[in-house]
């Protein structure tokens, strides 16, 4: 049986997802040097970095892509930021996840199927353009 967090942990975590998703980067990379895990998670599997590429914050995403965050992971759903940041259609996002490695082709629907989906040529174009491994 899991062991249950006591009422302020839950607010601390809270509070970091909501500064992702606020996109403030500055005071998220304090909490990150602090030894907050970058690659937390919230209920439903979201990332900070899902989070944080969905609401689009690309200096937030680069913070946490500098501090270990994996761009692979995905949520429960299947979705990973890269994803979130095609949906989006954050292309300054979009870069920097590329820039660090992340995989067009990952996750359930990956992000080239998205923008395929979605008929998003732009990001579409700027998956396809990405370097191969």
């Amino acid at each position: 049986m899991a062991e249950e967090l006591d009422e302020e942990v839950l607010a601390f975590a809270r509070q970091v997802f909501e500064l992702a998703r606020s996109g403030e980067a500055t005071h998220l990379a304090e909490y990150l040097d602090a030894g907050v895990p970058a690659n937390m998670t919230n209920e439903k599997g979201d990332t900070l970095l899902i989070l944080a590429a969905y609401h689009n914050h690309p200096e937030t995403v680069r913070v946490l892509i500098e501090r270990g965050a994996d761009h692979s992971r995905a949520n429960d759903r299947g979705q990973t930021a890269l994803a979130a940041a095609v949906f989006r259609q954050n292309a300054e996002t979009v870069n920097i996840l590329l820039a660090g490695g992340a995989d067009p082709n990952a996750g359930g629907p990956s992000a080239l199927e998205m923008a395929k989906f979605f008929n998003l040529p732009e990001m579409q174009a700027l998956l396809e353009a990405a370097p191969k491994g």
